[in-house]
């Protein structure tokens, strides 16, 4: 029985599926949820008619992903204070894979939040997957031709919102490990040396914990909200880059950060106890 599951594409696919649902949702219990609905229509499928069972799952996961999308959409708009995406626990192995570790980033998932729920798919598909444009028509419900300029309209939302500059994984190693030592010491002035001027923080509780339920720019501000002493900071490896985990009072964050010229330029905290479950154990991510 054992033989016969490792076998099944599904089990051995199942880390690319799991992939493409997380980047097309931003959580990793509602990717859960679409694979085990995926699973379902795949174990009532006529498999002798399945040419290409990779692009057979894709599809599945793709629609399944899409309707879970849209209803999420409609959800989030009642979400209390800023949504961020769930942090996953990686290995840096996926950091190895640049444009995987890209498209995980959690800088990423937050511009992807911006898109419609088709343009959201069409993007992820192409531009992670490199699913040709046919097949990505197959699993939205559009022409070829659409796809094509839906593809383009999201590349172009896409860089208009992404980070301007690019780093190195050294500096941002570095300039990550900076920011956490400065976290451990709690101290205001440390923290804004490490900061750039107009740094902006984005805190998630999802209405359970403490959080700013705005944006809050500027260095001295952001240091002085971030100043705190006796707490645990321990480097991590989060969606694919260097990040942090921070246990005070028996809360739990996790902090990712986006970095320019030798500074941090953005922060993601995410606080909300619901996205904080998967932090022990890392995802399979894969392309």
């Amino acid at each position: 029985m054992a033989d016969v599951l490792e076998e099944d594409p599904f089990v051995s696919h199942r880390g690319l599926l799991f992939t493409v649902a997380y980047e097309m949702l931003g959580s990793a219990a509602d990717a859960e949820d679409v694979l085990q609905e995926s699973w379902l229509r795949w174990a009532g499928a006529d498999r002798a008619r399945v040419r290409d069972p990779r692009a057979y799952l894709v599809r599945i996961v793709t629609r399944q992903a899409l309707n879970r999308l849209r209803t999420l959409s409609r959800s989030r708009e009642d979400y209390v204070g800023e949504w961020l995406p769930e942090p996953l626990l990686t290995s840096p192995d996926v950091a190895e894979d640049v444009e995987l570790a890209d498209s995980v980033s959690i800088a990423m998932l937050t511009v992807l939040e911006t898109l419609a729920p088709t343009e959201r798919a069409v993007f992820v598909l192409r531009e992670v997957f490199d699913v040709p444009y046919g097949e990505i028509a197959e699993a939205v419900g559009r022409s070829p031709a659409a796809v094509r300029q839906i593809a383009r309209r999201a590349r172009e939302h896409v860089a208009a919102r992404r980070p301007r500059v690019r780093v190195s994984p050294s500096e941002q190693r570095t300039v990550v490990e900076r920011f956490l030592a400065a976290l451990r010491t709690g101290q205001v002035q440390e923290l804004m040396e490490v900061m750039a001027p107009d740094v902006v923080l984005v805190t998630d509780g999802g209405g359970l914990a403490n959080a700013a339920l705005a944006p809050v720019h500027g260095a001295e501000l952001v240091a002085s909200l971030l100043a705190q002493q006796d707490r645990t900071v321990s480097p991590v490896w989060l969606n694919g880059a260097p990040a942090g985990r921070i246990e005070a009072g028996g809360r739990l964050a996790a902090v990712s950060v986006e970095v320019a010229d030798g500074r941090v330029t953005r922060i993601h905290a995410v606080a909300a106890p619901r996205k904080l479950t998967r932090l022990d154990e890392p995802a399979e991510l894969t392309r």
